[in-house]
């Protein structure tokens, strides 16, 4: 029987004493006829299984090759080696799966990043890649745990939708038009009606709509899943399918949110750090190594366990979008235009740069800005009554981590219908296309908020990847829909 079978992960943390156990994973490395590296995916870490010189048939070993599949069953023992504090002294060897090492992608020695990405189906099976989609894993799994212990009811809003959250307009069309007779109105537009909905749809951008939905009904509700954008953008920091975390809650106002928003981020960390600490310390040396090979003054400040605790042990900096351009408006780094874009004054939307030098130069901590102008933020946004002349803001508010600037976005909802109405009207969007959205507001409209956490940046963040398509198992980018 399979099932019978051991993790490595749970065999190391035994003490040898001559237990009889059964191990089942790929070969790493076998030296010597006599020395098999054993690696299942559960750590990091191999078993060393010990071979004795003619226990085992010469055509038997002859198939124990780097990435061939094996059933080991023996004795453990305690090591002679020095690292190790047991050895799987072999009884039994079965061959599950043979492997043709000269052909094998993965070799034995150390590969660049980009050349995985070329393999992505087979790179799970290097440490680093194991160590990653570990703790990516756990914070997943941490994250429903936060969420379910706060009494949050966990939603699954639509895949396929027709309406577009964020206003951006860069969406997947879902069709079942025939692309070579597509079906024209009088007016020579797509005639959508002939389609599958009877309508256009999409892929969708965000959970948020349904998911005010659900909260003005349930009180707080939280989504977790793929979100889509049609950007065409080739960066370490975009993905056109990723997964995101979208909390909703009624009774909630700015403040509540950006509570909430905090306590989660710390929570999922921590939860990470008690469960994944060896994941992280393989990560942290990595990082570590490769860091070395920059300039000093492109190294980070701290490692990256240091980086997480500071995170957990220190509430983040809260301000205002005002007083945020006024610091970066009279900072040296403005004055001396090493920015690519210049701070041209208040209302100009921050980019990944402005943010960063906010949390990695000027607070060196987690920041969280808020009441942002209400031109560069979404229609669905509170407008804050107690506007500065000429200065329109909504209570909106971001966070932003070190290494990677944004990644949580939110803001309180705007409750009242007539504001609503008049934001929509304001920026063409059809009041009919919404009117599930508006009924919220006309029946027992309520104060609410939520925001939307990025879950790839979120990995990146804790495993120290620079990369986002090294965080996520299949990354989809522009040109690039490969596995």
């Amino acid at each position: 029987m399979f099932n019978k079978r051991i993790r490595i992960r749970e065999l190391l943390a035994m003490e040898p004493q001559g237990q009889e156990v059964t191990v089942m994973g790929w070969v790493r490395t076998f030296r010597n006829n006599q020395f098999i590296a054993l690696n299942d995916g559960s750590t990091n870490q191999n078993i060393q299984v010990l071979v004795e010189l003619g226990s085992q048939g010469e055509e038997l070993l002859k198939r124990v090759t780097t990435s061939a599949s094996l059933k080991v069953t023996g004795t453990i023992v305690p090591s002679l080696g020095k690292g190790q504090k047991m050895d799987l002294k072999a009884a039994r060897i079965e061959i599950l799966g043979d492997s043709d090492a000269e052909k094998y992608p993965l070799q034995p020695k150390k590969h660049s990043l980009e050349f995985l990405r070329e393999i992505a189906h087979l790179r799970f099976r290097t440490n680093t890649f194991g160590a990653v989609f570990r703790v990516r894993h756990a914070l997943a799994f941490a994250i429903h745990r936060f969420f379910n212990e706060k009494g949050f009811v966990y939603m699954h809003t639509p895949i396929i939708t027709a309406s577009d959250a964020e206003g951006a307009g860069e969406m997947f069309r879902v069709s079942t038009l025939p692309f070579d007779q597509t079906p024209r109105n009088d007016k020579g537009e797509v005639d959508f009606k002939q389609d599958f909905f009877g309508r256009a749809t999409n892929l969708t951008v965000s959970g948020q709509l349904e998911g005010e939905l659900g909260a003005t009904a349930f009180g707080e509700i939280y989504t977790f899943g793929p979100t889509f954008r049609a950007e065409n953008s080739n960066t370490a920091r975009h993905l056109a399918e990723f997964w995101m975390i979208e909390p909703e809650m009624a009774f909630y106002d700015l403040e509540d949110n950006m509570n909430l928003a905090e306590e989660f981020i710390k929570y999922i960390i921590r939860y990470a750090m008690e469960h994944n600490r060896e994941d992280l310390e393989f990560l942290a040396q990595r990082l570590a190594d490769e860091e070395k090979q920059l300039p000093q003054e492109k190294r980070s400040e701290m490692g990256l366990l240091e980086k997480l605790e500071f995170v957990l042990n220190n509430g983040f900096e809260r301000l205002t979008y005002t007083d945020a351009i006024e610091i970066l408006k009279e900072s040296n780094h403005n004055k001396k235009k090493k920015f690519q874009y210049p701070i041209t004054g208040w209302g100009m939307d921050l980019q990944s740069e402005h943010e960063r030098y906010l949390v990695e130069k000027h607070f060196k901590k987690p920041v969280i800005l808020y009441n942002y102008p209400a031109a560069i933020k979404a229609f669905y946004m509170r407008q804050n009554d107690d506007c500065a002349p000429g200065q329109p803001t909504v209570a909106a508010m971001d966070i932003l981590a070190p290494g990677i600037g944004e990644i949580v976005g939110g803001s309180q909802r705007e409750e009242r219908l007539h504001k609503l109405e008049d934001r929509m009207k304001e920026i063409g969007i059809p009041l009919e296309e919404l009117w599930w959205y508006l009924d919220t507001r006309r029946y027992g409209t309520v104060p609410h908020a939520g925001f939307g956490l990025g879950f790839e940046r979120m990995v990146q963040f804790v495993t120290g990847m620079t990369n986002i398509r090294d965080v996520i198992a299949f990354p989809r980018t522009p040109g690039s829909a490969e596995f």
